[in-house]
C-alpha cells in the first residue's frame, strides 16, 4: 500500500516593523501546536452491529439491512465503552447499517453533535457480491468452491489453512469471474475483484488520514464492514494476526498513523463493548 507524505501548510506572515513581531510569534506557536497535534492520527475501525441479513446468514455486501435489536444493543454498548474517547471526526461507509451503528455509538458516548458532521464514503463499503447478493452464504460459497474443484466443507478447510485475509481476496477474484456471465449492463453491478476492492479501501483510508492531518485532528472513528476492515488490516501489515472467522460485530481494530507509517495496535477488540455492558 503506497503511503503519501502529507504536510500541514503554514500561513504566510507579512512582518511589519514596530508592532507585528508578537503577532508573528503567536501565529508560529499556533502552527507548531497544530503540527504537533496532527503528528499522530488514531483510527478506530469499528464493524457495524448485527443486521437482519447477518442473522439469517445471507450474503450482504452492497445490499443493506437494518440492525437487529441485538445489533442496536451492541452498538449502544460500544458507544458507552468509548465514552472516554473524544473523537474529532467520524467517517462511515454509505451503507445504512454502518451509518446506524455510528449514530448509536455517538449518542451513547456523549458526542451526539458529531452525527450531523459525519462523512459518508462509499469506498468503505463491504465487498460487492454482484448477482450473488442476498443469497444464502453457503450457496454463494459453494459456487466458489465448485469452481475451485472443492466441496463446501473442503473450501472452508482451505480458508482456515490460508487465513481469512488471503482467502477472501481469492474468493473475490473467483466470484468476480463467475459473476461476469450473470451481469446485465445497466441492470446490476458486477461482483468486484480483489484489485478493485483493495484500491478503493486503501485510497479511502489514505484520504481519511490526509484530511485528519490537514484539519489537525487526532482520533477518528471509522465504521465499516467485516471483510473490508480485514482487507485494510491485511494490506497494512501482511503479518498481522487476523481472526480466521472474521471480525465480530461492533469490534474495534485500532490503527495509528505516525511519521508516514501505519501501525496496527489492536484487532477485533470487544473490550469496549464489554466495558459498555458493565456501565449499565
Amino acid at each position: 500500500m503506497k503511503l503519501k507524505k502529507m504536510f500541514v501548510g503554514a500561513a504566510l506572515l507579512t512582518m511589519v516593523l514596530g508592532g507585528c513581531s508578537n503577532g508573528g510569534a503567536t501565529e508560529e506557536k499556533k502552527t507548531e501546536a497544530k503540527e504537533s497535534k496532527s503528528s499522530e492520527v488514531v483510527i478506530y475501525l469499528a464493524r457495524h452491529g448485527k443486521t437482519m441479513l447477518n442473522t439469517v446468514d445471507r450474503s450482504q455486501g452492497w445490499i443493506d439491512a437494518p440492525l437487529t435489536l441485538a445489533g442496536v444493543e451492541v452498538a449502544e454498548d460500544l458507544g458507552k465503552g468509548l465514552s472516554d474517547v473524544t473523537f474529532d471526526k467520524v467517517v462511515t461507509s454509505d451503507s445504512g447499517r454502518a451509518i446506524e451503528t455510528a449514530e448509536l455509538v455517538l449518542k451513547n458516548n456523549g458526542q451526539e453533535e458529531l452525527i450531523q458532521k459525519m462523512t459518508k464514503d462509499k469506498r468503505l463499503r463491504e465487498y460487492n457480491f454482484g448477482t450473488y447478493e442476498g443469497l444464502m452464504n453457503e450457496e454463494m460459497l459453494s459456487a466458489v468452491a465448485k469452481e475451485q474443484g472443492k466441496t463446501y466443507e473442503e473450501y472452508n478447510e482451505w480458508m482456515q489453512e490460508v487465513g481469512f485475509y488471503k482467502g477472501i481476496l481469492s474468493f473475490a477474484d473467483v466470484l468476480s469471474e463467475l459473476d461476469k456471465k450473470n451481469v446485465e449492463e445497466g441492470v446490476n453491478w458486477p461482483a468486484e475483484d480483489s484489485k478493485t476492492i483493495v484500491a478503493r479501501l486503501t485510497a479511502g483510508l489514505d484520504d481519511i488520514v490526509k484530511d485528519a492531518e490537514k484539519e489537525g485532528t487526532n482520533n477518528v472513528l471509522v465504521v465499516s464492514h467485516g471483510m473490508s476492515i480485514i482487507t485494510l488490516l491485511g494490506e497494512l501489515d501482511a503479518n498481522a494476526d487476523l481472526p480466521d472467522g472474521g471480525l465480530k460485530n461492533a469490534s474495534v481494530s485500532k490503527v495509528t498513523y505516525k511519521n508516514g507509517k501505519y501501525t496496527i495496535d489492536s484487532v477485533n477488540d470487544l473490550s469496549y463493548v464489554e466495558k459498555g455492558k458493565e456501565s449499565k
